[in-house]
């Protein structure tokens, strides 16, 4: 394979855009960007939070963490001594934030397997398609385990329905 010069990570500099439609769509990537680093923050380092910016058309965004009073009033009074019940509602708060992270990492590791299983079904077809005597000697040894594994349950499949139809006719 050809060795090929690859430039990398450029640095880009930091200058208005002007076109609009390309202004748009970097506020959009860029307020995604920051909204998951915000609550990046919150997870990791349990911290409250609180943003309100305006998009280039003038819509109005926001990020509070754990609510918009709590991040407030303790931005008015840094010494404020919170009631029992904002506690309460802060605490419960942080923990739903948890527990919605933790199922959304469930989530990506189980969407993580499903990508590996289809692309393991995407190669037997592929291969089947090539058809087994073309391709079984460009095989490596976890692929030559999948197809022994395929061909087995194909075989086992194969000799279920035999035996239906044998037991079928039989009967008849």
């Amino acid at each position: 394979m050809e060795n090929k010069k690859r430039r990398g990570r450029q640095k880009i500099p930091m200058k208005k855009i002007e076109k609009q439609d390309d202004l748009y769509a970097s506020f959009s990537k860029r307020r995604l960007g920051l909204h998951k680093k915000a609550s990046d923050l919150v997870f990791e380092c349990d911290v409250d939070i609180g943003m309100i910016y305006f998009s280039p058309k003038g819509n109005p965004f926001s990020f509070f963490h754990p609510n918009v009073d709590a991040v407030v009033s303790r931005f008015q009074n840094l010494d404020i001594k919170f009631s029992e019940s904002a506690l309460l509602v802060t605490a419960g708060n942080r923990e739903k934030v948890n527990e919605l992270k933790n199922r959304l990492d469930e989530l990506d590791i189980i969407e993580d397997i499903a990508i590996a299983k289809k692309k393991s079904y995407d190669d037997v077809i592929e291969a089947r398609k090539r058809g087994w005597w073309e391709s079984i000697e460009q095989l490596n040894a976890s692929e030559v385990t999948k197809f022994e594994a395929w061909m087995d349950t194909t075989i086992f499949n194969m000799q279920n329905r035999l035996n239906e139809l044998k037991n079928g006719a039989s009967s008849s």
